[in-house]
């Protein structure tokens, strides 16, 4: 009996990858944090990187963790869906996660995307799964979990807007975890789109 179905290869859905990427919705705005750290094991390679990107007319943001390369190529991927279903967010989350979980080569990618839009917040992986979690927040990466935490602490207890929260979140999870630094990027879906 085959314990993987992905063959020798193991992919563990919870695997942490080296980096903080974090979306938080508040009052009406919508935006996506990540770090700027990339690192190759226990060595920092570069400090500046940009994890995030806009598409569909800049209403759609989404950010990675994982290999680069996995990532870039994942992007085009889901951003010729989001052209294909007009921009609909889960829809082409879905339509991605499936071709994602069954194709042979794509299936061995080590990436997760974080996905968001002004009305939802997704988390795609290749083991098909796409996750809308129930607050207007969510996180990938090894310091995602601090980030996460941090978030939703501010969300209840204070009256900080989403892009405050997403800055103190992405300070305290680059003060705990050592993949995570404090080259912080913040984009925004502005009004309209």
């Amino acid at each position: 009996m085959n314990l993987y179905p992905y063959g020798d290869h193991i992919r563990d859905p919870l695997k942490a990858y080296g980096t903080t990427i974090l979306a938080v919705q508040r009052h009406g705005k919508a935006v996506m944090a990540g770090d700027g750290q990339v690192s190759i094991g226990d060595t920092i390679m570069k400090h500046r990187a940009n994890k995030l990107r806009f598409m569909f007319k800049e209403k759609v943001l989404a950010g990675f963790a994982g290999a680069v390369a996995d990532a870039f190529s994942l992007f085009e991927r889901f951003e010729a869906r989001l052209e294909k279903y007009n921009g609909n967010l889960t829809r082409a989350a879905v339509e991605l996660a499936k071709e994602w979980r069954t194709d042979k080569v794509l299936r061995r990618l080590e990436a997760l995307l974080l996905a968001m839009d002004r009305e939802h917040i997704l988390i795609i992986s290749g083991t098909g799964d796409v996750i809308e979690p129930d607050e207007p927040v969510a996180a990938i990466g090894s310091g995602g979990s601090y980030a996460l935490a941090a978030a939703r602490a501010l969300l209840s207890h204070s009256d900080l807007d989403a892009r405050a929260i997403a800055m103190e979140s992405m300070k305290i999870a680059a003060s705990i975890c050592v993949y995570t630094n404090e080259n912080i990027t913040i984009h925004e879906i502005e009004e309209g789109n």
